[in-house]
């Protein structure tokens, strides 16, 4: 078969015939000298579009960003508490904004937005020559760009005054126009400006100026809201609130060029005042936990970063929907508690002076604002001194007010120096008031005391409230778990459920007297003291615990073992200790946090419980990203796309068990002892079952109270962040105590009184309170809490026994037995000739009690 052959092109002659039409034109010097021109120009376009559009914002990411938001915070109950933002910012869909917002703002910004590719050509002809005449004459130009080219600047984060700017803005709109469109840069636009008040976007600047949703603002509050982009601060409805008019009315007016509004209602709108609120008067809650809120704030931080750069989830940027376990109710009680007992204690020390002061030359309002100084209490303020004569000072505050603070009202002397305090003010100094009348200020201190306070939820381990010191402001260091202190006697509690655990029971005998231990040749012997100085003598395990007594402790400790109480310390996660018998006396350092939390572990009954602050984080789309209990990690299934046809996945225990349960359950109630007998009796008047301990450490330096109820335990300490003596009548008793109590009054409230409940096999036995033997044929009083009989609960076979001998019983049954029921002598007894008919017991639980089998 022939192959086929396609003639070859002469290329040639092809070449030859164009260059026979096209010399000719070349030949021509002005047309050679317009294509070099032309071919120039285009290279050098080239260049400049290359050189300033390199690192703008691709395609790609155009379509996918997102603005910046804020993390909302919200509480136990799913009520907001506070927010983690640099920019308020509420993101609307374009679908959300009305039409009357809408045209508001193209009539103001860009009236032909609709209808030009990014760039107003007229406009920037006009602006160029603009900034060509003032850079001759000096003077900043006007601006020309459209709403493109505004979102292009947001986007690019340049406020520079510079044409290389302008260029790279007219770049990026022209990549926008191409990427989005103009309604999805209309959105970008209305929710990412700036217009004052710390307002980013249309829907946050409607709650700033007006405590409204953009889908109920008026005709005229649209057109003012218009205004603000130019530039806010010119515009500010306060200290500019002419301009703020003329500039709105033109926006009316523009509008009904534009044919969006009739010129009767421009003209009705225009003879309207502005109608804002106050700034800062529209908060929808009140924030609270300032040291709860900076805790979560740090852990989120550590999780997801703080700005865009660090993740698409952080915490300024990220519009986290935080779900904490802070309980408003407990928050504010447990605050209001601690800041009362810390103010109680410094109140009589003198004033302290704050060491801060204003320049009176400047802005004193400004510097005041700036100050960080928190006040605590809702009715304290921070005030400056303005003048001082005629036995009074004027002060003024923050907003401009001012009030009289008079010498009657600042008597106390001032600490450490002496004299009246009123002597010691002078023209600029920051000071802390009271207001006691309409315009009558009192001088107040602000504590140098400090403290911690923590609320745990006892089954889940959930914090409900955490306040670390008088105010957040000026002092962010968390005390709560920040500060490494000493419990002293609130860690007996640890030493003594590891004793339960290794035979010991309440009941047991331990000698109140003198013990020493030697230290070596170099150090010689080491004796411990109670705190009273004093002996009571050999005494029940109960008894030890509810006095608090050092020596009963130290006893119990070297008989159980230093190792052991050490190894259960770290098991409750109160630190690692060296196994020092002076570290059963609370020598070994922790945090409030980590004790409140060892103690809410014995509440429920030695199982593991950990502290958490957030529940979960959800992204700004809603899914969970970060749960502290990682549920659907241990279910295996729970967010499967359908169902498999199998019961609904459980949630497992999670806890484990770190402590004998019945051991656990013996500790708490011989700590309810201590509420009923001992250390802590301030908490009776609660009239509800409670547990607790109190502490007071070496000096003292640090007093202590942690307990609660079955289902929620707290704790309280106060010292000062350079440890010193509080002085000799510190005690926790005295002063932790009545702080709990207080938080105690309002937070359980409403609360069902629950008893602790024993774990199965608990024998719930009566005993003699003072020489723990065994008591048959009398029941406690329980309206006295100092009976002479009470209920004690034991392991089982470790209860005091009954005598193996009939006859005892029968002669008299309550013969003198040591701690384990054994007869302390052989008593012979007689054994009546006609057995008497033995009476029917009342009740079964008489019955049971007898025959001391079953319990």
């Amino acid at each position: 078969m022939a192959s086929l052959s396609l003639p070859f092109p002469n290329l040639v002659a092809f070449n030859e015939r164009v260059h026979a039409r096209i010399d000719p034109f070349f030949a021509r010097p002005w047309i050679r000298r317009f294509s070099y021109l032309f071919a120039g120009g285009f290279a050098f376009f080239v260049a400049v579009w290359l050189y300033f559009a390199s690192g703008l914002p691709t395609s790609e990411s155009l379509l996918s960003y997102q603005p910046p938001l804020p993390s909302n915070v919200r509480g136990y109950d799913g009520n907001p508490i506070g927010t983690y933002a640099r920019e308020r910012r509420v993101e609307l869909a374009y679908d959300e904004y009305p039409p009357l917002v809408v045209n508001a703002f193209i009539s103001a910004e860009d009236k032909t937005f609709f209808r030009h590719g990014g760039i107003d050509y007229p406009g920037l002809v006009g602006a160029v020559f603009d900034y060509t005449t003032k850079s001759v004459t000096g003077g900043r130009a006007r601006g020309g760009s459209t709403i493109t080219q505004q979102v292009a600047k947001y986007l690019l984060q340049d406020n520079s005054y510079a044409v290389t700017r302008k260029i790279r803005e007219a770049i990026l709109a022209f990549r926008l126009e191409s990427t989005l469109s103009k309604q999805q840069i209309l959105e970008l636009y209305l929710n990412s400006i700036f217009l004052g008040r710390n307002a980013y976007g249309v829907q946050a600047a409607s709650r700033a100026y007006f405590d409204k949703d953009v889908a109920d603002l008026t005709l005229p509050e649209a057109a003012y809201l218009a205004v603000l982009p130019k530039a806010p601060s010119n515009y500010d409805p306060v200290r500019a609130t002419r301009k703020a008019l003329i500039r709105r009315n033109y926006v009316l007016n523009e509008m009904a060029r534009n044919s969006y509004i009739t010129p009767a209602e421009a003209q009705a709108a225009t003879s309207l005042p502005l109608g804002t609120i106050r700034y800062g008067s529209n908060a929808k809650f009140r924030e609270q936990g300032g040291y709860f809120l900076e805790d979560v704030r740090r852990s989120l931080l550590a999780r997801f970063g703080e700005k865009a750069e660090d993740g698409p989830n952080s915490v300024y940027a990220g519009g986290l929907w935080v779900r904490t376990s802070m309980m408003p109710r407990y928050q504010d009680a447990a605050a209001e508690a601690l800041r009362e007992g810390l103010a109680q204690f410094d109140g009589g020390r003198g004033w302290r002076d704050l060491g801060l002061s204003v320049d009176m030359s400047q802005d004193w309002r400004a510097q005041l604002s700036r100050a960080a100084v928190g006040t605590g209490f809702p009715d304290w303020k921070k005030a400056v001194v303005l003048s001082k004569g005629g036995g009074q000072a004027e002060i003024g505050f923050a907003d401009g007010s001012t009030g009289v603070l008079p010498a009657s009202a600042a008597v106390q002397p001032k600490r450490g120096v002496g004299g009246a305090a009123f002597g010691h003010l002078k023209p600029g100094m920051i000071i802390i008031v009271k207001q006691l009348g309409t315009n009558s200020y009192a001088l107040r201190s602000i504590p140098e005391i400090g403290g911690g306070f923590v609320v745990e939820e006892v089954r889940t381990g959930r914090v409900l409230a955490m306040q670390g010191g008088f105010d957040v402001i000026g002092s962010s260091y968390n005390r709560a778990t920040q500060a490494l202190r000493q419990p002293g006697s609130a860690f007996k509690p640890i030493v003594y459920e590891t004793a339960l655990e290794n035979g010991l029971t309440p009941a047991s005998i331990l000698v109140d007297a003198p013990f020493c231990v030697w230290q070596g040749a170099g150090l010689g012997n080491k004796c411990f003291r109670n705190f009273d100085g004093g002996y009571a003598g050999p005494k029940t395990m109960r008894w030890g615990v509810e006095q608090s007594r050092n020596l009963m402790t130290v006893r119990a400790a070297s008989q159980t073992g230093m190792d052991k109480i050490v190894a259960t310390a770290e098991k409750l996660g109160l630190g690692k200790y060296d196994p020092y018998l002076s570290i059963s006396l609370g020598a070994g350092e922790t945090t409030v946090l980590k004790l409140v939390n060892a103690y809410a572990i014995l509440a429920n009954q030695g199982r593991q419980v950990k502290p958490t602050l957030v529940d979960y984080v959800q992204d700004r789309n809603g899914k969970v990203i970060y749960r502290s209990d990682n549920r659907c990690r241990v279910m295996e299934g729970c967010n499967a796309a359908d169902w498999d046809g199998r019961s609904m996945p459980r949630p497992p225990n999670r806890n484990r068990q770190v402590l004998d349960p019945q051991a656990a359950y013996q500790m708490v109630h011989i700590l309810e002892g201590v509420v009923e007998r001992g250390t802590a009796t301030t908490l009776r008047e609660l009239d509800r079952p409670m547990f607790g301990k109190t502490g007071t450490t070496t000096g003292p330096t640090n007093v202590w109270f942690v307990g609660g109820t079955p289902d929620i335990v707290g704790g309280v300490y106060l010292g000062y962040d350079q440890p010193r003596s509080m002085g000799g009548y510190a005690q926790g008793g005295r002063i932790a105590a009545p702080i709990f109590k207080q938080f105690a009054q309002a937070a359980f409230k409403d609360l069902p009184k629950t008893p602790f409940v024993a774990p199965p096999g608990i024998r719930m036995v009566r005993i003699d309170r003072v020489t723990g033997k065994r008591v048959f044929g009398t029941f406690p009083v329980t309206e006295d809490p100092k009976s002479s009989v009470i209920w004690e609960a034991f392991q089982p076979e470790t209860e005091p026994r009954r005598s193996f001998r009939r006859s005892v019983e029968l002669a008299g049954g309550d013969a003198a037995t040591d701690t384990n029921g054994r007869p302390a002598a052989r008593t012979v007894a007689r054994r009546p000739a006609t057995p008497a008919k033995p009476k029917a017991p009342t009740d079964s639980g008489e019955f049971l009690q007898r025959q001391g089998g079953i319990y």
